[in-house]
């Protein structure tokens, strides 16, 4: 183990303790693998390999090994709660730790051979492998306990950690039975729990991670300090695609603590053996930038082109029937066009890890979201085998997409530091937040621009969608997902409307010399298409003469879930029945609907609009169809963080490029929600024993059209560009 020295001595509890029982699954050929490391020489101390996501110590401690990164979605709650339903275990016994990167024992089954955590899979790709590893666990512990009592295993209850044998009155701990149990052959079948036995899944369970975190001994990036280790802060370039030309360290270097300065592809890096000594010495750097080849648009000149590009024809991302037949007999035409920014993700822990180079390989810690393409970024710089390139996943301060970059680009830079002074010593890169803000990968900029045709019966007979906006996947790893020209994330929740509509048009524009470095964010595509749609199908309802939730329900005939969804939310908002009205106020209420990740989300709002245009959120109702609840405590927590996170998007953050540099760098020029703008959300979940499907981002995307939606029902105006501009709501 290598060593670490934690800011806090208690960080080191999760060490202690002796190994037990240790269990390792992959599906499929789950019980015939883990047989055949029970086969390769395991022992009852060792357990059995180390690829296992379940360990009992002989201290009663079970330990849950997850494969994905927590990051403050509650995932390792989630996970662990799987697991220990069908063991049995004592909840209060139950540890987590972050799984190593081996994406042949830990890949995320939703994506194939690669390990990560992203999309909202992480309980949904985990259900049936981590109900399979509980439950062999409870098995072979079972099986122990009837070998040393001689009894029947059907006889025998597991209940809290314990074992016991009710006609004789025997019991044993978990940590009692682990060295007999680790000795017992892998069922190659089990049976898993039928939901009315569930006693954790549904229920509240409490957070793994909520005690650490108070009281200190969680580990991120910040507590990792290493023997020799050097701080690196970077001068990035202010454009993009401009480049170092000259630089001069020599005041960087007269700045106290500041150990070396050195050239890397992605600016000018100065190293100090603290962070503060490490920004000083940058404050000071001088640097020469060669902007000659620089990107040096500005928002309103990226917008004016692809304004221009929604004019004309794009790529078809869908098509049914002919559009252009129903618009040309249509009695009335709609159209509408929206505009959204480019986005900063804004976690509050901005990017940072730690690298050290070794003779034998190369080793990480960071929040590690995306494992399988880190390591084999940092082996193919450092000219190693993946295998080489050990990644320590630990806790990470939010996300919301940014940890899963594509190019690896933190990590990246770190590793050319490294690189740069020879691997002399481990370094720790930190990015303030004005390096975050400024130094690239956000949510595109999007212009949407829509049509609809109604015939003269009044019926929604024809629907085009243009989309114009960056590719994230073009030049990716995942670019293969890019089908005849489609990025599938760009016009997601547009290509797959639910709405039956008889003709319908979906194209995209895809522009490829826009160089602003663009990334998934929270909900990624449907965080734009959500808006476009949902807030347009309210215009049509408008020009129709029909309610908004009837005209919803008529054309989500063929779709019961979201019709479902959609009523549990109207119903619990009361929709239909009058709001209480103040003198001088405007009051409004407003609904969307939307799918994604195999979840739906349906918002319901609830809005006060002043004579000089402030505007207030009362109350957001929330309906979900997530399928098997888990942990509803922290379905909750997600859907009313996602209210705030969509609200905070919706009324205030944008970032805005001027002649190519971008504008904001911190939170006062990209504010977040306020507490007290957040509004009363009330949250409602749909019964399911379906299997569990995603919940991290589904509750973004059909917030903010349910507010522009009851905006529109208070003041008759049409908001189309975010963030919203309040001064237009003025009486």
């Amino acid at each position: 183990m290598s060593e670490i020295v934690i800011e806090n001595l208690s960080r080191r509890h999760f060490l202690q303790g002796s190994a037990g029982l240790t269990l390792g699954f992959c599906l499929p050929g789950l019980a015939a693998a883990a047989d055949a490391s029970a086969k390769a020489g395991t022992s009852a101390t060792a357990g059995f390999e180390p690829n296992a996501f379940l360990r009992i110590g002989m201290d009663n401690t079970v330990t849950v090994i997850a494969k994905h990164l927590e990051m403050g979605q509650g995932t390792h709650t989630g996970l662990a709660t799987i697991v220990a339903e069908e063991l049995d275990a004592d909840w209060q016994s139950v540890k987590v730790e972050g799984a190593p990167a081996d994406a042949k024992r830990y890949n995320n089954l939703a994506w194939g051979p690669a390990q990560g955590t992203g999309g909202s899979s992480a309980i949904a790709n985990s259900w049936e492998q981590l109900r399979q590893a509980g439950a062999t666990g409870r098995a072979m512990l079972v099986a122990a306990a009837a070998r040393r009592w001689q009894v029947g295993a059907a006889d025998i209850v597991v209940r809290d950690g314990v074992v016991s044998h009710p006609a004789t009155g025997r019991k044993a701990s978990f940590g009692e039975l682990a060295a007999d149990a680790a000795r017992e052959k892998v069922p190659t079948a089990v049976r898993l729990k039928d939901p009315a036995e569930f006693r954790l899944i549904g229920k509240q369970a409490k957070r793994r991670d909520s005690h650490a975190k108070t009281d200190g001994s969680a580990r991120f990036t910040q507590d990792v300090f290493l023997p020799g280790m050097l701080v690196a802060v970077v001068a990035h370039p202010p454009t993009f695609g401009a480049t170092v030309k000259s630089f001069d360290a020599g005041k960087a270097k007269a700045v106290k603590g500041v150990v070396d300065v050195v050239r890397i592809p992605q600016g000018v890096a100065v190293l100090a053996t603290d962070t503060w000594s490490a920004k000083l010495g940058r404050d000071a750097l001088s640097v020469v930038w060669d902007e000659s080849a620089a990107f040096k648009l500005g928002t309103d000149e990226i917008l004016a082109r692809y304004q221009a590009l929604a004019r004309t024809p794009g790529a078809v991302a869908k098509q049914v029937g002919e559009f252009d037949k129903a618009r040309a007999g249509a009695a009335r035409v709609v159209s509408a066009a929206y505009d959204f920014p480019y986005l900063a993700h804004a976690a509050m822990e901005p990017m940072n890890c730690v690298i050290r180079l070794g003779a034998d390989g190369c080793e990480v810690w960071n929040g590690e979201q995306m494992q399988t393409v880190d390591q084999h970024a940092l082996a193919r710089l450092f000219g190693l085998q993946p295998e080489q390139v050990k990644i320590n996943m630990l806790f990470a301060g939010g996300s919301f997409g940014r940890r899963a970059c594509k190019d690896s680009d933190y990590l990246m830079e770190a590793a050319q530091i490294v690189k740069a002074i020879n691997g002399r010593a481990p370094v720790k890169l930190v990015w303030l937040r004005e390096d975050d803000m400024r130094g690239g990968y956000y949510r595109p900029l999007f212009h949407h621009a829509l049509e609809a045709a109604i015939d003269g019966r009044g019926q929604l007979v024809g629907w085009r969608h243009r989309l114009v906006g960056q590719s994230i996947l073009a030049g990716s790893p995942f670019a293969g997902m890019v089908k005849n020209g489609i990025d599938a994330v760009s016009v997601e929740g547009a290509s797959t409307l639910p709405y039956a509509i008889p003709n319908l048009q979906v194209e995209l524009h895809t522009p490829t010399d826009i160089p602003v470095p663009v990334l998934w964010w929270r909900s990624v595509g449907s965080s734009h298409t959500a808006f476009s749609t949902e807030a347009f199908l309210d215009e049509v309802s408008g020009a129709i003469g029909q309610d908004p939730l009837a005209l919803r329900l008529q054309l989500l005939a063929g779709h019961p879930r979201h019709a479902a969804v959609l009523k549990l939310a109207a119903d619990k908002a009361g929709w239909g029945a009058p709001l209480k009205v103040q003198a001088g106020e405007r009051r409004g209420r407003g609904l969307a609907v939307h799918e994604s990740f195999n979840s739906i989300v349906a918002h319901v709002a609830e809005v006060t609009v002043a004579k000089d245009g402030a505007l207030k959120v009362d109350r957001v109702v929330c309906a979900v169809d997530c399928g098997t609840v888990v942990n509803p405590d922290n379905v909750r927590s997600q859907l009313e963080g996602s209210v705030g996170f969509a609200l905070g998007a919706m009324l205030h953050e944008a970032i805005t490029l001027k002649e190519g540099r971008v504008e904001q760098g911190n939170f006062d020029t990209f504010p977040l929600l306020r507490i007290n703008e957040m509004p009363r959300v009330e949250v409602h979940m749909v019964p399911s024993n379906a299997a569990p499907t995603g919940i991290g981002e589904p509750g973004v995307p059909s917030v903010a059209p349910a507010v522009v939606n009851a905006i529109a029902a208070a003041t008759g105006k049409r908001l189309r560009r975010l963030p919203i501009q309040t001064g237009e709501l003025a009486a």
